[in-house]
């Protein structure tokens, strides 16, 4: 090329860019959202997974796209996240879908329910298993879409004052419980407390609740559970895999870019990643601590175990009779427990089996 005809053609060039620019301004707008927590900040894993989100978020849009996380309680209290999604109070927030069960029992499905799936299960539910659309069908009648972004693994069962043996056991104790997991709980005599995780340990310790569940070693050990009750049980069987989310506002969703839209799907799903790794990164760690300190390790007995998934049963069935969007959701979820159970103890269950007993025998 000659050396007029291309000055030409990249002068023509740059004039192609200039025309072009609005509309490239106009596909990555400035856009600055707040999304509050449920969760304390000295939580770094599970409070740690909406900055993971912010952070990739800013990142892949040079900061067009900056989306602010508040802890628990500095816009609005830990549980009452999903109302300020809803109203509009704030753009996201990120939180567990089961804490809202008291407006609808169909919000613990999308987080985890007694019995349920474990965590892998979970996520393959939601991601590509139809959950994700039963839920947000649901979701939408109170101005929501959810995206999975965190899990936690499976829970510990809690910390008790005193030993819990026999069902009987737990006959008139007060036990801080979320979700769906207290109505079942109550069925064998509990009192379930609805209490925010930074509440729980001056609870315990003034004796307001007997018994409380949270997590499992890292974050139940930053907390200080083992300073105000002795004995740590397992496994938290109303928790095998729970989902947290990332809940958008309709009307806010509705008015992104699609290409932010991809993004925050993208960046919901590094969230749901990283928060397990790290929660399987830093639990067994806590784990050896706590035993080392005192703590008294021990297993729901059958007898408990079997009792809790007869008083389970019980209320999917009661829950189902009444309400048609709990019901579809459940169905959905026991499928495809069913399926993934069936495929689960040909390879994983007995190859982690193998791995476990050949560690114990060194």
């Amino acid at each position: 090329m000659k050396r007029r005809e291309f000055i030409k053609a990249a002068g023509l060039g740059v004039a192609g860019a200039a025309v072009a620019a609005p509309a490239i301004a106009q596909s990555a707008p400035e856009i600055k959202w707040r999304m509050a927590s449920s969760f304390p900040k000295s939580l770094d894993t599970i409070y740690g997974a909406a900055e993971v989100f912010s952070k990739a978020i800013a990142e892949a849009t040079d900061n067009k796209f900056q989306i602010q996380v508040f802890a628990a309680g500095e816009i609005v209290p830990g549980l009452q996240v999903a109302d300020a999604v809803s109203n509009g109070t704030v753009e996201m927030g990120h939180t567990a879908s089961y804490y809202y069960v008291g407006k609808d029992p169909t919000f613990a499905l999308g987080t985890a329910v007694p019995f349920g799936l474990n965590s892998r299960m979970q996520t393959a539910w939601l991601q590509t298993g139809g959950g994700a659309e039963i839920m947000n069908e649901f979701y939408k009648k109170y101005n929501l879409i959810a995206f999975a972004a965190g899990n936690t693994g499976c829970q510990m069962g809690g910390w008790f004052r005193k030993e819990i043996k026999e069902p009987s056991d737990l006959s008139g104790l007060k036990m801080r419980i979320g979700g769906f997991a207290g109505r079942v709980l109550a069925k064998l005599g509990v009192v379930p407390q609805q209490v925010a995780g930074g509440d729980i340990y001056p609870s315990l310790e003034k004796g307001t609740i007997d018994a409380a569940e949270w997590v499992g070693p890292y974050d139940d050990e930053k907390l200080g559970f083992q300073k105000v009750a002795q004995y740590y049980y397992y496994p938290g069987w109303w928790e095998g895999g729970p989902a947290l989310h990332n809940f958008v506002n309709i009307s806010k969703w509705e008015s992104l870019p699609p290409a932010y839209k991809s993004l925050i799907k993208t960046a919901s799903s590094l969230a749901n990643e990283t928060m397990q790794a790290r929660y399987d990164n830093l639990n067994p760690a806590a784990l050896k601590r706590l035993v080392g300190g005192g703590v008294q390790l021990r297993p729901f007995s059958q007898a408990i175990m079997e009792a809790s998934l007869k008083a389970a049963n019980e209320v999917y069935a009661e829950t189902s009779a009444t309400n048609p969007d709990f019901k579809k959701a459940y169905e959905s979820m026991a499928a495809y427990r069913s399926d993934q159970y069936l495929w689960w103890q040909v390879a994983e269950y007995a190859f982690d089996t193998f791995q476990i007993r050949s560690r114990t025998r060194g």
